[in-house]
């Protein structure tokens, strides 16, 4: 798989993986499949691993640890700070302080297994702490060789210069998909002026643009997407007009819904990489070969204005899960 740079040094896979769901949030975990998972992706050339220490909590952490402790390959690491869980619980609280981001920077590295992190995120910003004082922290772990980049989520164009002035920032990492597309009026121009990679999450809008989902039926119980406005009744069915229109593009250009939906984030730019989530290794391999799709701009433009005229029924998190985003 090619590489693409974020930032001014981190080269990585064109696509990476996202391991949240092989530790909660959609249903059942199985440690066994997610490792296998995992040595799949590295097989397929995947080296870019994104976690955090709340998903779990710190289980995932701990199953990509156990992972990289079996297998000595030159996977870059990703991980993320400042969201703070009980186990057992959904509730959190933020805490983007030096202190908290040394204390819980030990921790993932114990957990990891590793010596330096490669790419270490503040997970959401919390407004009340002055992100200066916050990016001074991270540097001073980078300084001491902890971590080896700093990255931001979910913050907003200014917070981000703020947040470059004290020390390069390497990546941002918020959602961007075709349902989500914010990030194109400030945050990702932003990122292109500074210098500073872009990383989307829930590139396949988490799962439901790959035409997977019809009603609130097909989601089991346990499923946090049972609490995002997006998939509650009444706004899955008005929203599974856009699945259906990525599903006709796809077809057309002869790939799946998933695939089309990576190859369109990734012809947004070559600073651009997505980590698709998956704990199974059939749609591992489905989002893997995105990268051999190449859309014309054309395309592109046809594939957008479709979209265009469907507006999207729902937030994207609830009030709750909104802490933290565009700070």
């Amino acid at each position: 798989m090619e590489k693409r740079t974020l930032g001014t040094d981190l080269s990585v896979s064109t696509i990476g993986l996202g391991c949240m769901g092989m530790s909660e949030f959609y249903g059942p975990r199985d440690d066994s499949e997610s490792l296998r998972v995992l040595a799949r992706a590295v097989e397929l050339g995947i080296d870019f691993f994104d976690t955090a220490d709340m998903y779990g909590p710190h289980h995932n952490e701990e199953l990509i640890g156990s992972f990289l402790s079996r297998n000595k390959s030159q996977v870059r690491i990703a991980t993320k700070f400042g969201i703070v869980r009980n186990p057992g619980e959904y509730k959190r609280s933020l805490d983007n302080g030096a202190s908290y981001a040394r204390h819980a920077c030990e921790a993932s590295l114990r957990r990891l297994g590793v010596e330096q992190i490669d790419l270490y995120y503040v997970h959401r910003i919390n407004s009340e702490q002055p992100i200066e004082e916050t990016i001074d922290g991270l540097a001073r772990l980078v300084k001491a060789g902890k971590i080896a980049r700093i990255g931001l989520c979910e913050v907003s164009a200014e917070t981000l210069r703020r947040a470059h002035a004290v020390h390069p920032i390497t990546a941002v990492q918020t959602e961007y998909s075709l349902w989500t597309r914010d990030v194109e009026h400030e945050v990702l121009p932003t990122c292109r002026e500074l210098g500073i990679g872009f990383v989307p999450y829930s590139p396949l809008g988490r799962g439901f643009l790959t035409g997977r989902f019809q009603d609130t039926a097909d989601l089991n119980d346990g499923d946090f997407r049972n609490n995002l406005p997006r998939f509650a009744e009444g706004a899955i069915g008005s929203n599974r007009r856009i699945a259906d229109v990525i599903t006709e593009h796809a077809a057309q250009k002869g790939c799946s819904p998933a695939q089309l939906s990576l190859a369109w984030l990734l012809s947004k730019g070559p600073d651009i990489v997505p980590i698709p989530g998956t704990k199974r290794l059939r749609y591992l391999e489905e989002n893997a070969a995105a990268v051999q799709i190449t859309l014309s701009v054309e395309e592109q433009q046809q594939l957008e204005m479709s979209i265009s005229s469907l507006p999207v029924v729902g937030e994207r998190y609830t009030s709750e899960g909104m802490k933290g985003v565009n700070a």
